[in-house]
């Protein structure tokens, strides 16, 4: 049971959090239809958790998966997104406040619908500037006119109300003042990341029942153990960068912020979650499709086979872009006329959102559908298939039994690589205009928001910066566990 505890302690902390929050504060729980998703595929992953270690042929798999560097610093990665994705998935509306900024407590709620994620890292929520700042910057990025203390006015560049803030009139001492913080917050992770990794060490020498003095072994991943050293340095890294980051976005907007003054570090954090629930989310709606009709037109073939393959040929004759834009537009048109079946903004967006998920996963079932089919053509020939079928074994039965299993690697490695493709896919419907709702954080409607300011002089480079670092680091890690994932699922490519 021990490999659950990360998928358990993600979901354990959420909700443990959440109650917290509810106890602690006057708050109304809200419940989006996505955040049930994403908790449903938490305990989808520690159910699979589960039957992966109940059989000893999968378990061999994936533990040639965990033997490799590259998958376990990906997945440590990725895991680290997913726990970002998760803490934003719990959401709540708090108490509303009277003129003096008191919390009301007669059942008035604010509008504002706000995550846990949003409570850790409230002062980038709630510091917004006037407009446009540069990263690391303590005033604003265009001139305006300041009215000083003797009744002139002039045209400078106005100090930032929360950048760098904390520093005196002369910026000599920026520099110093981030290099400072720097080294207070390496020096704070490395701490924090130096009893995490400890811990983890005994937790492995306990297991392993070695002396201390064998335990370099283990780590370094001689023996045929995984190779661990490469996980507790990937989470040391992250860890010191995290609160470096925190350190700075202290007092600083590492990123800058954007048109309405809103930092961009938070828009990007914030922006992780719709990726997710894009890549994931798709995933699950389009499998059932691809999985059930690509097994029916490989088995039976004749008029099934013929009518499967006329219905995805059709489906991708379809410009898939005009199919989005139109469904898009039609759920607008709905949400308009019924204005009262959605209470909060944020309600109206993650209907959106799920829409988006549903038309994506309708329209990409179409090629795990096609290799799902020439596989089955292939594996219902098979010897044992035919015997099956001579002793009046049920279609049904031999699909479930002897065919699915011999698919499955196919359908794992589809979808670890479609995944990234999905989360691309979701900044560049955004870019056009036929995304996620323009107020969720999104990378797309980063790169929309940056596209004109690229024109402008002086340029506005920073949104699109910060967009890319995180998609970069995402599709990079999943890219390279997908890699992983194909290895070792392949027979092609384990002979």
């Amino acid at each position: 049971m021990k490999a659950l505890m990360i998928p358990l302690f993600i979901l354990l902390t959420t909700v443990a959090i959440s109650l917290g929050v509810t106890g602690l504060f006057d708050v109304r729980p809200v419940l989006l239809w996505t955040d049930a998703l994403i908790m449903l595929l938490l305990l989808v992953l520690v159910f699979f958790i589960v039957q992966v270690r109940a059989s000893a042929e999968r378990r061999a798999t994936w533990r040639q998966v965990l033997r490799s560097r590259i998958g376990m610093a990906t997945a440590v990665i990725l895991s680290c997104y997913v726990l970002v994705a998760a803490l934003d998935s719990v959401h709540f509306r708090p108490a509303a406040q009277d003129a003096a900024g008191t919390a009301q407590r007669s059942g008035f709620y604010s509008m504002e619908v706000i995550s846990v994620l949003d409570l850790l890292i409230m002062p980038l929520h709630d510091q917004m500037e006037k407009s446009y700042s540069a990263p690391f910057a303590t005033r604003l990025y265009s001139k305006e006119v300041v009215v000083m203390a003797d009744g002139s006015q002039q045209r400078l560049y106005p100090r930032l109300q929360y950048g760098g803030a904390h520093l005196a009139d002369h910026e000599e001492r920026r520099g110093t003042d981030i290099a400072w913080r720097v080294a207070q917050g390496a020096v704070a992770g490395t701490v924090l990341a130096v009893l995490l990794c400890g811990a983890g060490v005994l937790l492995v020498a306990r297991r392993a029942g070695i002396l201390p003095g064998q335990l370099s072994g283990v780590l370094c991943g001689r023996g045929g153990h995984l190779p661990w050293h490469v996980m507790m340095l990937t989470l040391s890294v992250i860890i010191v960068l995290i609160a470096v980051a925190f350190m700075l976005a202290s007092g600083y907007h590492i990123f800058g912020t954007d048109k309405v003054g809103q930092d961009v570090f938070y828009q990007s954090l914030k922006s992780i979650r719709t990726a997710l629930a894009i890549g994931t989310l798709t995933t699950l709606i389009m499998l059932p499709f691809a999985l059930a009709l690509g097994l029916m037109a490989g088995y039976f073939r004749g008029w099934i086979d013929d009518v499967i393959q006329y219905l995805y040929t059709t489906l991708n004759s379809i410009p898939g872009v005009l199919l989005i834009a139109a469904a898009v537009l039609m759920l607008q048109v709905f949400m308009a006329g019924h204005p009262e079946m959605f209470e909060t903004d944020a309600a109206r967006a993650d209907m959106r959102l799920l829409f988006l998920c549903m038309i994506l996963g309708i329209t990409s079932w179409t090629g795990l559908c096609r290799l799902l089919r020439g596989e089955t053509l292939k594996v219902r020939e098979f010897d044992y298939v035919q015997a099956a079928t001579s002793f009046g074994v049920g279609h049904l039965q031999i699909i479930t039994r002897h065919v699915m299993p011999n698919v499955m690697h196919i359908v794992l490695i589809s979808v670890v690589l479609d995944f990234s493709g999905l989360v691309l896919a979701e900044a560049i419907l955004s870019y056009v205009g036929v995304g996620v709702d323009p107020s969720m954080f999104s990378w797309g409607n980063m790169i929309n928001g940056a596209r004109l300011e690229l024109a402008r002089e002086p340029v506005v480079w920073w949104s699109l910066l910060a967009a890319f670092s995180f998609m970069f680091v995402l599709v990079l890690a999943a890219n390279l566990f997908s890699d992983v994932i194909r290895d070792a699922f392949d027979p092609k490519m384990r002979g």
